[in-house]
């Protein structure tokens, strides 16, 4: 592993990162946004809507430094399998809400949540790259 490639920030990276610290702001100014997604087999949805929010700030934090990109990495791609059923639940519920309302709207809610599940995938695969160290 050279130090160029470990310490390189690229796009994929970048945007990662970006995302991160996007969502886990949004998730501490506005958590009742993310509250309706939270598993409910999960107590107290606002601590885990805050403590993802968190997580997901210091995730972003940590893949824009060279020093701790890899352990950055490895809990970012751990943080994005972490929150798959909340996703998943939130494809579920806005399923059930658009057979219910029958709107092109919460069709299109539907439709979005449903194309959203796959990203996960590529941004799992930059967190692991930084993970290894090995840039993304």
């Amino acid at each position: 592993m050279s130090t160029e490639s470990s310490s390189r920030l690229d796009l994929p990276l970048a945007g990662l990162a970006a995302l991160f610290l996007g969502s886990g702001t949004l998730h501490l100014v506005r958590p009742q946004v993310f509250e309706p997604i939270v598993p409910p087999a999960l107590p107290e949805a606002r601590k885990v809507v805050e403590v993802s929010g968190i997580a997901e700030i210091v995730c972003g934090l940590g893949l824009l430094h060279p020093k701790t990109r890899r352990i950055a990495g490895l809990a970012s791609a751990a943080l994005l399998v972490g929150v798959l059923p909340a996703n998943v639940q939130m494809s579920v519920d806005a399923g059930k809400r658009a057979n219910r309302k029958r709107t092109a709207k919460s069709g299109a809610y539907f439709a979005g949540t449903l194309a959203r599940l796959p990203l996960q995938w590529p941004m799992i695969k930059v967190a692991l790259r930084a993970g290894k160290g090995t840039g993304a």
